[in-house]
Protein backbone atom coordinates (compact mmCIF):
# COMPACT_ATOMS: atom_id res chain seq x y z
CA UNK A 1 0.00 0.00 0.00
CA UNK A 2 1.53 3.32 -1.02
CA UNK A 3 0.77 6.85 -0.04
CA UNK A 4 -0.85 8.72 -2.87
CA UNK A 5 0.93 11.79 -4.12
CA UNK A 6 -1.43 14.26 -2.46
CA UNK A 7 -1.08 12.60 0.93
CA UNK A 8 2.71 12.41 0.55
CA UNK A 9 3.06 16.13 -0.19
CA UNK A 10 0.62 17.06 2.55
CA UNK A 11 2.36 15.06 5.26
CA UNK A 12 5.77 16.54 4.46
CA UNK A 13 4.49 19.96 5.48
CA UNK A 14 3.43 18.81 8.97
CA UNK A 15 5.81 15.97 9.83
CA UNK A 16 8.43 18.00 11.64
CA UNK A 17 5.95 19.75 13.89
CA UNK A 18 4.27 16.45 14.76
CA UNK A 19 7.53 14.86 15.81
CA UNK A 20 8.65 17.74 18.01
CA UNK A 21 5.45 17.62 20.08
CA UNK A 22 6.47 14.33 21.67
CA UNK A 23 8.08 14.64 25.13
CA UNK A 24 9.81 11.23 24.85
CA UNK A 25 12.13 12.64 22.23
CA UNK A 26 13.02 15.58 24.43
CA UNK A 27 13.89 13.33 27.34
CA UNK A 28 15.82 10.79 25.30
CA UNK A 29 18.00 13.45 23.73
CA UNK A 30 19.26 14.46 27.19
CA UNK A 31 20.26 10.99 28.33
CA UNK A 32 23.49 10.62 26.36
CA UNK A 33 26.66 11.98 28.01
CA UNK A 34 28.54 14.59 26.03
CA UNK A 35 31.46 13.31 23.95
CA UNK A 36 33.95 15.78 22.52
CA UNK A 37 34.13 14.89 18.82
CA UNK A 38 37.45 15.00 17.02
CA UNK A 39 37.81 16.93 13.78
CA UNK A 40 36.33 14.95 10.93
CA UNK A 41 33.20 13.83 12.72
CA UNK A 42 30.23 14.43 10.47
CA UNK A 43 26.61 13.38 10.82
CA UNK A 44 24.55 12.82 7.68
CA UNK A 45 20.88 11.82 7.70
CA UNK A 46 19.46 9.97 4.71
CA UNK A 47 15.81 9.65 3.67
CA UNK A 48 14.22 6.51 2.24
CA UNK A 49 11.81 6.41 -0.71
CA UNK A 50 10.49 3.04 0.46
CA UNK A 51 6.70 3.11 0.21
CA UNK A 52 6.43 6.61 -1.22
CA UNK A 53 4.76 7.46 -4.50
CA UNK A 54 5.32 10.54 -6.61
CA UNK A 55 8.31 11.50 -8.72
CA UNK A 56 11.96 11.32 -7.75
CA UNK A 57 12.10 15.11 -7.85
CA UNK A 58 9.17 15.37 -5.44
CA UNK A 59 10.81 12.92 -3.07
CA UNK A 60 14.13 14.79 -3.13
CA UNK A 61 12.38 18.14 -2.65
CA UNK A 62 10.53 16.80 0.39
CA UNK A 63 13.70 15.28 1.88
CA UNK A 64 15.58 18.54 1.44
CA UNK A 65 12.75 20.54 2.97
CA UNK A 66 12.79 18.40 6.11
CA UNK A 67 16.55 18.84 6.53
CA UNK A 68 17.97 15.54 5.27
CA UNK A 69 21.47 15.67 3.84
CA UNK A 70 20.82 12.86 1.39
CA UNK A 71 18.78 9.86 0.33
CA UNK A 72 19.28 6.11 0.21
CA UNK A 73 17.74 4.27 -2.74
CA UNK A 74 18.18 1.01 -4.63
CA UNK A 75 20.55 1.23 -7.57
CA UNK A 76 18.52 1.06 -10.78
CA UNK A 77 19.81 -0.31 -14.06
CA UNK A 78 17.27 1.79 -15.96
CA UNK A 79 18.98 4.68 -17.76
CA UNK A 80 15.98 7.02 -17.55
CA UNK A 81 15.60 6.35 -13.82
CA UNK A 82 19.28 7.11 -13.32
CA UNK A 83 19.03 10.39 -15.19
CA UNK A 84 15.96 11.44 -13.17
CA UNK A 85 17.70 10.54 -9.92
CA UNK A 86 20.95 12.38 -10.57
CA UNK A 87 19.14 15.41 -11.95
CA UNK A 88 17.07 15.63 -8.76
CA UNK A 89 20.11 15.10 -6.54
CA UNK A 90 21.93 17.97 -8.22
CA UNK A 91 18.89 20.24 -8.20
CA UNK A 92 18.28 19.76 -4.48
CA UNK A 93 21.94 19.45 -3.44
CA UNK A 94 21.60 16.02 -1.86
CA UNK A 95 24.06 13.20 -1.21
CA UNK A 96 23.21 9.62 -2.14
CA UNK A 97 23.79 6.15 -0.77
CA UNK A 98 22.89 3.12 -2.86
CA UNK A 99 21.39 -0.23 -1.96
CA UNK A 100 22.69 -3.21 -3.93
CA UNK A 101 21.87 -6.90 -3.81
CA UNK A 102 20.69 -9.96 -5.66
CA UNK A 103 17.69 -12.27 -5.47
CA UNK A 104 18.61 -15.57 -7.10
CA UNK A 105 18.47 -18.75 -5.04
CA UNK A 106 21.58 -20.10 -6.79
CA UNK A 107 24.65 -18.70 -5.03
CA UNK A 108 26.79 -18.27 -8.16
CA UNK A 109 24.06 -16.50 -10.13
CA UNK A 110 23.24 -14.36 -7.11
CA UNK A 111 26.85 -13.27 -6.72
CA UNK A 112 27.12 -12.46 -10.42
CA UNK A 113 24.08 -10.16 -10.26
CA UNK A 114 25.38 -8.59 -7.07
CA UNK A 115 28.74 -7.81 -8.69
CA UNK A 116 27.12 -6.19 -11.73
CA UNK A 117 24.89 -3.98 -9.60
CA UNK A 118 27.72 -3.03 -7.26
CA UNK A 119 30.12 -2.24 -10.10
CA UNK A 120 27.56 0.02 -11.77
CA UNK A 121 26.63 1.86 -8.57
CA UNK A 122 30.22 2.42 -7.46
CA UNK A 123 31.46 3.41 -10.90
CA UNK A 124 28.61 5.56 -12.18
CA UNK A 125 29.71 8.72 -13.97
CA UNK A 126 27.11 11.04 -12.39
CA UNK A 127 27.76 11.25 -8.65
CA UNK A 128 29.98 9.27 -6.29
CA UNK A 129 27.87 7.68 -3.55
CA UNK A 130 28.65 8.40 0.08
CA UNK A 131 28.42 4.63 0.64
CA UNK A 132 26.88 1.47 -0.75
CA UNK A 133 24.75 -0.69 1.52
CA UNK A 134 24.56 -4.37 0.57
CA UNK A 135 21.78 -6.90 0.98
CA UNK A 136 24.37 -9.63 0.87
CA UNK A 137 23.86 -13.29 0.06
CA UNK A 138 21.25 -15.53 1.65
CA UNK A 139 20.78 -17.07 5.07
CA UNK A 140 20.88 -20.56 3.49
CA UNK A 141 24.08 -20.05 1.48
CA UNK A 142 27.16 -21.67 3.01
CA UNK A 143 29.73 -19.61 4.88
CA UNK A 144 32.12 -19.97 1.95
CA UNK A 145 29.49 -18.84 -0.56
CA UNK A 146 28.59 -15.79 1.49
CA UNK A 147 32.21 -14.90 2.20
CA UNK A 148 32.70 -14.27 -1.53
CA UNK A 149 30.46 -11.20 -1.19
CA UNK A 150 32.72 -9.79 1.52
CA UNK A 151 35.86 -10.52 -0.45
CA UNK A 152 34.49 -8.74 -3.52
CA UNK A 153 33.31 -5.65 -1.64
CA UNK A 154 36.58 -5.38 0.26
CA UNK A 155 38.48 -5.20 -3.02
CA UNK A 156 35.92 -2.84 -4.56
CA UNK A 157 36.25 -0.39 -1.68
CA UNK A 158 40.03 -0.38 -2.03
CA UNK A 159 39.79 0.12 -5.82
CA UNK A 160 37.14 2.87 -5.81
CA UNK A 161 37.33 4.53 -2.40
CA UNK A 162 33.57 4.01 -1.95
CA UNK A 163 32.73 2.62 1.53
CA UNK A 164 30.71 -0.59 1.18
CA UNK A 165 28.75 -2.07 4.07
CA UNK A 166 26.82 -5.31 4.64
CA UNK A 167 23.45 -5.06 6.36
CA UNK A 168 22.26 -7.08 9.33
CA UNK A 169 19.05 -8.21 7.68
CA UNK A 170 16.73 -11.21 7.92
CA UNK A 171 17.05 -13.63 5.04
CA UNK A 172 20.55 -12.38 4.23
CA UNK A 173 24.07 -13.35 5.17
CA UNK A 174 24.05 -11.54 8.52
CA UNK A 175 20.55 -12.57 9.56
CA UNK A 176 21.40 -13.38 13.19
CA UNK A 177 23.83 -12.20 15.83
CA UNK A 178 25.83 -15.45 16.28
CA UNK A 179 26.14 -15.98 12.52
CA UNK A 180 27.29 -12.37 12.09
CA UNK A 181 29.85 -12.88 14.84
CA UNK A 182 31.48 -15.69 12.86
CA UNK A 183 31.81 -13.42 9.83
CA UNK A 184 33.12 -10.54 11.94
CA UNK A 185 35.78 -12.66 13.64
CA UNK A 186 37.05 -14.14 10.37
CA UNK A 187 36.83 -11.04 8.15
CA UNK A 188 38.63 -8.02 9.61
CA UNK A 189 37.65 -5.70 6.73
CA UNK A 190 33.91 -6.40 7.10
CA UNK A 191 31.93 -3.23 7.86
CA UNK A 192 28.28 -3.27 8.86
CA UNK A 193 25.06 -1.44 8.27
CA UNK A 194 23.32 -1.97 11.58
CA UNK A 195 19.62 -2.69 11.32
CA UNK A 196 19.44 -4.38 14.67
CA UNK A 197 15.64 -4.49 14.58
CA UNK A 198 16.00 -7.69 12.53
CA UNK A 199 18.00 -9.41 15.25
CA UNK A 200 15.36 -8.49 17.84
CA UNK A 201 12.87 -10.55 15.85
CA UNK A 202 15.21 -13.42 15.02
CA UNK A 203 16.19 -13.84 18.68
CA UNK A 204 12.76 -12.83 20.06
CA UNK A 205 14.38 -10.48 22.55
CA UNK A 206 16.11 -7.16 23.04
CA UNK A 207 19.36 -9.12 22.96
CA UNK A 208 20.27 -8.69 26.61
CA UNK A 209 21.66 -12.24 26.69
CA UNK A 210 24.10 -11.62 23.81
CA UNK A 211 25.91 -8.51 25.04
CA UNK A 212 29.41 -9.69 24.09
CA UNK A 213 28.35 -10.50 20.54
CA UNK A 214 26.42 -7.24 20.15
CA UNK A 215 29.35 -5.19 21.45
CA UNK A 216 31.62 -6.90 18.93
CA UNK A 217 29.21 -6.08 16.11
CA UNK A 218 28.88 -2.44 17.19
CA UNK A 219 32.63 -2.00 16.72
CA UNK A 220 32.18 -2.72 13.00
CA UNK A 221 29.20 -0.44 12.34
CA UNK A 222 29.66 2.38 9.83
CA UNK A 223 26.02 3.07 8.91
CA UNK A 224 22.75 2.79 10.83
CA UNK A 225 19.21 2.02 9.72
CA UNK A 226 17.34 3.63 12.60
CA UNK A 227 14.19 1.54 12.66
CA UNK A 228 13.10 0.39 16.13
CA UNK A 229 12.18 -3.27 16.44
CA UNK A 230 10.85 -5.40 19.28
CA UNK A 231 10.84 -9.09 20.19
CA UNK A 232 7.80 -9.82 18.03
CA UNK A 233 8.41 -7.57 15.04
CA UNK A 234 10.94 -5.54 13.08
CA UNK A 235 9.06 -2.26 13.52
CA UNK A 236 7.12 -0.74 16.41
CA UNK A 237 3.93 0.87 15.17
CA UNK A 238 4.90 4.34 16.39
CA UNK A 239 8.15 5.07 18.30
CA UNK A 240 6.47 8.11 19.89
CA UNK A 241 4.05 5.87 21.82
CA UNK A 242 5.00 5.28 25.49
CA UNK A 243 4.44 1.50 25.34
CA UNK A 244 7.63 1.17 23.26
CA UNK A 245 9.85 2.90 25.81
CA UNK A 246 11.99 -0.16 26.57
CA UNK A 247 12.55 -0.97 22.89
CA UNK A 248 13.50 2.61 22.06
CA UNK A 249 15.92 2.84 24.97
CA UNK A 250 17.58 -0.42 23.93
CA UNK A 251 18.11 0.81 20.37
CA UNK A 252 19.36 4.20 21.54
CA UNK A 253 21.89 2.51 23.80
CA UNK A 254 23.25 0.49 20.85
CA UNK A 255 23.38 3.50 18.56
CA UNK A 256 25.00 5.63 21.29
CA UNK A 257 28.00 3.30 21.33
CA UNK A 258 28.43 3.57 17.58
CA UNK A 259 28.23 7.37 17.65
CA UNK A 260 30.64 7.63 20.57
CA UNK A 261 33.22 5.61 18.64
CA UNK A 262 32.73 7.72 15.52
CA UNK A 263 33.13 10.94 17.49
CA UNK A 264 36.28 9.74 19.22
CA UNK A 265 37.80 8.71 15.88
CA UNK A 266 36.62 11.81 14.03
CA UNK A 267 34.78 9.87 11.34
CA UNK A 268 31.67 10.38 9.24
CA UNK A 269 28.45 8.78 10.46
CA UNK A 270 25.46 8.18 8.21
CA UNK A 271 21.98 7.32 9.47
CA UNK A 272 19.00 6.25 7.38
CA UNK A 273 15.58 6.75 8.96
CA UNK A 274 13.91 3.58 7.71
CA UNK A 275 10.49 3.05 9.21
CA UNK A 276 8.69 1.32 6.37
CA UNK A 277 5.19 1.24 4.85
CA UNK A 278 2.66 -1.59 5.22
CA UNK A 279 3.20 -4.41 5.90
CA UNK A 280 6.10 -3.26 8.05
CA UNK A 281 3.79 -0.55 9.30
CA UNK A 282 0.79 -2.16 10.98
CA UNK A 283 -2.68 -1.62 9.53
CA UNK A 284 -6.27 -1.92 10.68
CA UNK A 285 -8.07 -5.13 9.68
CA UNK A 286 -10.16 -5.08 6.52
CA UNK A 287 -9.45 -1.44 5.60
CA UNK A 288 -5.64 -1.79 5.67
CA UNK A 289 -5.49 1.77 6.94
CA UNK A 290 -2.01 2.46 8.40
CA UNK A 291 -2.05 3.05 12.15
CA UNK A 292 0.56 5.82 11.88
CA UNK A 293 2.16 8.15 9.34
CA UNK A 294 5.36 6.63 7.94
CA UNK A 295 6.86 9.89 6.69
CA UNK A 296 6.13 11.73 9.95
CA UNK A 297 7.75 8.94 11.97
CA UNK A 298 10.92 9.01 9.90
CA UNK A 299 11.21 12.78 10.20
CA UNK A 300 10.62 12.46 13.95
CA UNK A 301 13.47 9.95 14.18
CA UNK A 302 15.78 12.27 12.23
CA UNK A 303 15.05 15.20 14.54
CA UNK A 304 15.42 13.07 17.66
CA UNK A 305 18.75 11.57 16.61
CA UNK A 306 20.14 14.79 15.20
CA UNK A 307 19.57 16.48 18.55
CA UNK A 308 21.04 13.50 20.38
CA UNK A 309 24.15 13.07 18.24
CA UNK A 310 25.00 16.56 17.05
CA UNK A 311 28.35 18.07 18.04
Amino acid sequence: MHQNRRHFLKTTATATAAGLLVPLGEMAAKEIPYVNAKAGYELLFMATDWGLSGTTDEFCAAAKKEGYEGIEVWWSGDTKAQEALFTALKKHNLQVGFLCGGSQSDAAAHLDTFKKNLDAAAGNSFQKPVYINCHSGKDYFTYEENKLFIDYTTKKTKDTGVPIYHETHRGRMLYSAPVARKFIEKNPDLRLTLDISHWCVVHESLLGDQKETIDLALERVSHIHSRVGHPQGAQVNDPRAPEWDSAIKAHLAWWDKVIERKKLKGERMTILTEFGPPDYLQTLPYTRQPVADQWAINVYMMNLLRKRYQL
